[in-house]
């Protein structure tokens, strides 16, 4: 009995020491390319995403002199036929919430410094943030909490946040308690679960069928929408049309819409002008995301602010797809990248490449060089 406690513990120490030494190798792998990231160019990252790979597919836009164009590469950075691709834009879907926030504002149904209680049937004895707070993600709310529907997911390869419903969201609404009145920044799926409840009472419209057409019959977009898993990549997350996380991420689109889109945030715009300015100072970035080119010094209506470059930026993610649209005012110049790869430290993610895409095309205009 002594024997086989020992023999088991045994193993138990040499498992573990194989997962520490695994785990060890990982950060010093991952920190090998994060050293090697800063003097890397765009095309270098593109080049350095796609070697020897030839499933993924990486779609990059441009806008320069008001001017729009895009690029499609695959394996090894070669450009391929100019084919619209459908990807899922994640958390990019956030942006058209806080449009639609925003919209909701001018149409006087709504004040963004008003507490959500105002707009949901909640327990009149507890604090809770305001909108303006959930579109900042200064609300003291979690990234995501915790749902038993979860597990199922996780072994089915299923979205994490599929099955999750608005009536669970607004319990757990109910059962957070608050204790501060000022909160940093956290970035917070769960706090646009919320906005999407508020955005369904005040205009009394499910969220599918309030940003389907809000992006296709206002905006004119007619490929971006809320998933139905339709499109020509594959791999595309399951969602519900009852499920609470849609205003988080569940928008599909291709690049000709981006472009539109982004364009739109360059025009004087009153749908997205008042998103771009900032609400709130914040220290999002982390040592290493600086050293990246990753700046989150303010935030307005979920966008986010580059003090130091002047860009305006959001990105986003998903089980295989990420993607970054950004966006400097005082240049006029925009970047649309769609991967369809997940945004993990074994691969650059489309933020970087965009950023350093964007930094090039600004930087050559200084200088008087065509891009």
């Amino acid at each position: 009995m002594i024997k086989g406690r020992c023999k088991i513990m045994l193993i138990s120490l040499i498992v573990l020491g194989v997962l520490v030494f695994a785990f060890c190798g990982f950060l010093l792998i991952t920190s090998y390319r994060l050293g090697k990231i800063p003097a890397m160019t765009f095309q270098d990252t593109l080049e350095y995403v796609t070697k020897k790979d030839s499933k993924t597919i990486i779609t990059v836009g441009i806008i320069k002199n008001g001017e729009v164009s895009y690029k499609v590469y695959g394996e090894n950075a070669k450009e391929l036929p100019a084919e619209l691709y459908v990807y899922e834009i994640g958390s990019l879907t956030k942006t058209f919430t806080a449009a639609l926030i925003n919209k909701a504002e001018k149409d006087g149904k709504i004040n963004i410094d008003d507490s959500i209680a105002k707009y949901l049937s909640l327990p009149s004895n507890k604090k809770y943030p305001t909108i303006k707070e959930l579109l900042t993600h200064t609300s003291g709310y979690k990234s995501h909490y915790f749902e038993r529907s979860m597990i199922k997911n996780f072994f089915k390869g299923r979205n994490d946040f599929y099955g999750v419903s608005k009536d669970s969201v607004l319990k757990k609404v109910c059962k957070i308690s608050l204790k501060k009145d000022d909160y940093k920044f956290n970035y917070s799926n769960f706090g646009f679960a919320v906005l999407g409840l508020v955005i369904e009472n005040v205009y009394n419209c499910d969220y599918v069928t309030l940003l389907n057409d809000f992006a296709q019959k206002e905006l004119g977009l007619s490929s971006t929408k809320i998933s139905d898993k339709s499109g020509n990549l594959g791999n595309y997350w399951d969602w519900d049309k009852n499920d609470a996380h849609l205003p988080a991420g569940a928008i599909t689109s291709n690049i000709e819409d981006m472009l539109l889109y982004a364009k739109m945030q360059l025009e004087e715009n009153p749908l997205f002008d008042d998103c771009h300015k900032s609400l709130k100072k914040v220290d999002g970035s982390n040592k290493m995301s600086k050293s990246i080119g990753i700046n989150i010094d303010e935030i307005g209506m979920s966008w986010i602010i580059d003090t130091e470059n002047n860009f305006l930026w959001h990105n986003g993610g998903t089980g295989h797809y990420n993607s970054y649209l950004g966006f400097n005012k005082k240049t006029g110049n925009g970047v649309v990248v769609l991967a369809n790869y997940p945004p993990s430290m074994s691969k650059i993610p489309a933020t970087v490449i965009g950023i350093k895409l964007l930094k090039e095309l600004d930087e050559a205009e200084k200088i008087g060089v065509k891009k």
